[in-house]
């Protein structure tokens, strides 16, 4: 795993079933992992977004207090969210990211991630990069709105 797997994983366990928010010290998680809070910075930004069921609130100065909160909406608002706020083109990893948030939050099953994975892969679009991103997008937005 590289570390902003390791951190994101830490941050992500921090949750307890019956919170929906967590409030962390950039400073203290970049000294526990022992990188630069820019490190946490990026985990944060990256991994912690609305597309992936998360608010975030960062506060300036005293070490950096950083609020994260689950956003707890239903599977086809979730999904619905997704859709209407999804680029016009995604490529496979970014489609990836997503079938990934989707399993972890349980908003589909495996088999579904499967066939998503499949549907969207470089091996089924067989066609021109400039034209693959687009088709990957829309083919995965149809199949996202047939799981509603």
């Amino acid at each position: 795993m590289i570390m902003s797997d390791i951190i994101e994983q830490f941050i992500k366990e921090l949750f307890k079933d019956d919170e929906d928010f967590i409030e962390i010290q950039r400073n203290d998680l970049a000294e526990h992992f022992n990188c630069v809070p820019s490190q946490i910075n990026y985990v944060i930004s990256t991994r912690f977004t609305p597309n992936q069921g998360y608010y975030v609130e960062s506060k300036r100065g005293g070490g950096g207090n950083i609020k994260i909160k689950k956003i707890n909406i239903s599977k086809s608002n979730y999904l619905m969210h997704i859709i209407k706020n999804m680029k016009e083109k995604l490529t496979a990893s970014e489609v990836n990211i997503f079938i990934n948030n989707f399993l972890e939050t349980e908003i589909i099953s495996e088999k579904e991630a499967r066939l998503l994975k499949v549907a969207t892969s470089d091996n089924v679009l067989q066609i021109k990069d400039a034209q693959k991103d687009k088709i990957r997008a829309n083919i995965f937005k149809n199949m996202l709105l047939n799981l509603i």
